[in-house]
């Protein structure tokens, strides 16, 4: 490629994400089955849940209609059933003796309509309401703000008592045939079952059956945030839902540019305290490794409620609480499940950010470009006090990729150092009026021409080579959710040298998440006192494309800035030493001391940030080649 290169980014986004859409379509990913807006009141024991495990279904067993396609009734027969046969044993399901695919039968149809709308229809399943009254018959506006600090004996509880994570944390979701190590979990444990009074879901893919399985349907109230292209799609599914009491739908905008919501948030309401989860996976059983061939990342932590009617001033809010409530606030959530979130001590989460991506245009005279997209990364970085002219390096982990471009890259750089993305447009700008009437692009200044020439050097993406997924225990058939063309691959624009391939440390895993690790690269004279260490994390659902981060250009009409969004997403930025430390297990994982050897025998040090971000991959990563060449999924090698 070209030093040269123009800062105009011209990635294909609908392209990009037609191709990713069929490609997952193709591939089966799992249903999406998708009820209706309600409010959610969860409950917390901190006792792993014990809810039963699905069996993973050939697609010949699997039921398909509308969203009330489901046998409520039948279902839970078949529940209690397991549930007999299993009693007395680990909710952790026995290794199976052969790796079982995705269920083909249950592709991904979610927020597809506008490219398989015969395939959209009647593929989404929900469970119907359980007969004799058992389901609640209203919802309350006050789940989530009345206190309830009686265990059921009786006994009162302080607000902290149930807190498992006060201070966050971060942790790899469980793989069924993988020793635990305390550094993973499982949905269960996620959800309290217990415990759980109401549950706000987001999702880009949905198993509502496996989903409903995982809660208690009865005592648990659901709000389930999900895509719906169109008004009849949402009436359709209201209609579908209109007899679950428990059950309420949600649908954010998808006008204009708007493609894709494939934001995950869990807000999980308890009577003690409500947790916040922000995952990289969706709602389906093989995202949270029933299956053992796929793996994630969930941050979480625990916010206990205030005492009595106490509520929170929104300018006394963190900057995390501020921008989560504004991000539900965009999504469409009820008011008075939003005005809840003020019944709850948000303090510990002053030291992280949350991360959002809106769908749509953001431009106006209050600026909110500034606090989402890239720009609001790097609104948040600032925010935090992280902001810094030093050279940085990025490591970002991603399971989709499209025609990103090195101008992209250097968006997505700056925003790591504090900046609100104008700089970048600046460059991009100057370099096209320079280049207007003339047939070769104009040079760029020597600042951005040096952040171009440096790109390589200062990212690195992870993402699975052909072998790594041929060699994986599903194989190719279980790479449905990673996503990649040889065509964007090939492109004289697209930066090769970035790219490593992403192997598991739990070897044979493929991974789904998305994590951005930053952090300042050592220089010579240690002696400059501006010169200082700086590490952070981001984990959320953005992947490594400008669709998930935005793009910033100036409105044509009244010439001033406006960000771009074609996907909603969300994540949480977290400097390294603000989360608690995970425990790591002496019997099983990892052994006792701080040096691992990965079964490749690369050897993986575990430090203490290892232990409050864990680090799914081997590092530094083999660089791609043509000789290493990247899995592609639309050639299905």
């Amino acid at each position: 490629m070209s030093k040269s290169e123009p800062l105009e980014i011209e990635s294909s986004d609908d392209e990009d994400l037609k191709l990713a859409l069929a490609m997952s379509l193709a591939h089966g990913e799992s249903p999406i089955h998708r009820p209706t807006d309600t409010s959610i009141v969860l409950t917390s024991t901190n006792e792993p849940g014990k809810a039963s495990t699905p069996e993973v279904k050939d697609g010949s067993d699997i039921k398909v209609g509308g969203l009330a396609g489901l046998d409520r009734k039948a279902m839970e027969a078949e529940r209690l059933a397991r549930k007999r046969k299993r009693d007395g044993k680990s909710i952790s399901p026995p290794a199976r003796k052969r790796v079982e695919s995705m269920p083909v039968s249950r592709p991904c149809t979610y927020g597809v309509s506008k490219f398989d709308k015969d395939r959209l229809s009647g593929k989404i399943m929900v469970q119907r309401p359980i007969s004799g009254g058992e389901a609640p018959s209203v919802f309350l506006s006050n789940d989530l703000s009345t206190p309830r600090w009686a265990n059921r004996k009786g006994e009162t509880l302080s607000p902290t008592t149930s807190l498992q994570y006060p201070r966050g944390v971060v942790k790899k979701t469980w793989a069924l045939g993988y020793a635990r190590d305390g550094l993973d979990i499982k949905i269960e444990e996620v959800f309290q079952r217990k415990s759980l009074k109401l549950a706000v879901l987001s999702s880009f893919q949905w198993d509502i059956e496996w989903l409903f399985s995982k809660v208690d349907i009865p005592r648990t109230k659901l709000i389930l945030v999900m895509q719906a292209e169109d008004e009849a799609t949402k009436q359709q599914y209201r209609s579908e839902t209109s007899s679950m009491a428990n059950l309420r739908l949600c649908f954010p905008s998808m006008e204009g540019q708007v493609h894709c919501m494939h934001s995950k948030l869990m807000l999980l309401a308890h009577g003690t305290h409500l947790r916040v989860v922000v995952p990289t996976a969706n709602l389906v059983a093989y995202d949270w490794g029933e299956n053992g061939v796929m793996e994630n990342s969930v941050f979480m932590i625990d916010l206990p409620r205030l005492e009595g009617q106490t509520k929170a001033e929104l300018d006394q809010m963190t900057f995390f609480a501020k921008e989560l409530m504004y991000f539900c606030k965009r999504k469409g959530l009820p008011e008075t499940v939003i005005e809840s979130l003020t019944c709850f001590d948000w303090q510990e989460t002053k030291n992280y950010a949350f991360i959002h991506t809106i769908g749509g245009a953001h431009m106006g005279a209050d600026e909110p470009w500034r606090r989402t997209g890239y720009c609001g990364l790097g609104n948040a970085v600032t925010q935090l006090g992280l902001a810094t002219e030093q050279r940085l390096h990025l490591d970002f982990v991603t399971s989709s990729l499209g025609s990103i471009s090195r101008s992209f890259l250097s968006a997505l750089y700056l925003a790591a150092q504090g900046k609100d993305g104008t700089q970048e447009l600046d460059w991009r700008v100057e370099a096209s009026a320079r280049s207007r009437g003339k047939k070769t692009q104009a040079p760029l200044n020597k600042t951005a021409s040096q952040l171009l020439e440096s790109v390589d050097e200062r990212i690195s993406v992870f993402f699975p080579s052909q072998d790594t997924v041929a060699r994986s225990k599903g194989g190719p058939q279980c790479a449905g959710p990673i996503c990649f063309s040889s065509k964007w691959w090939n492109a004289p624009t697209f930066p090769r040298k970035i790219l490593r391939d992403c192997i598991s440390i739990r070897r044979g895993l493929l991974m789904h998440n998305k994590i951005l690790s930053v952090h300042t690269e050592p220089v010579q004279d240690d002696s400059r006192s501006q010169n200082r260490v700086l590490r952070w994390t981001y984990v959320g659902s953005a992947n490594c494309s400008e669709s998930a981060w935005g793009k910033l250009v100036y409105d044509a009409k009244t010439k001033k800035p406006k960000l771009n969004c074609r996907n909603w997403e969300c994540g949480v930025l977290i400097p390294n030493g603000s989360l608690q430390l995970n425990t790591i297990s002496t019997n099983g994982g990892y052994p006792p001391t701080n040096d691992a050897i990965s079964d490749s025998g690369r050897r993986i040090r575990i430090d203490e940030d290892e232990r409050r971000v864990p680090v799914p991959m081997e590092y530094p990563g083999i660089e791609m080649s043509d000789s290493i060449k990247p899995w592609f999924f639309a050639e299905g090698s």
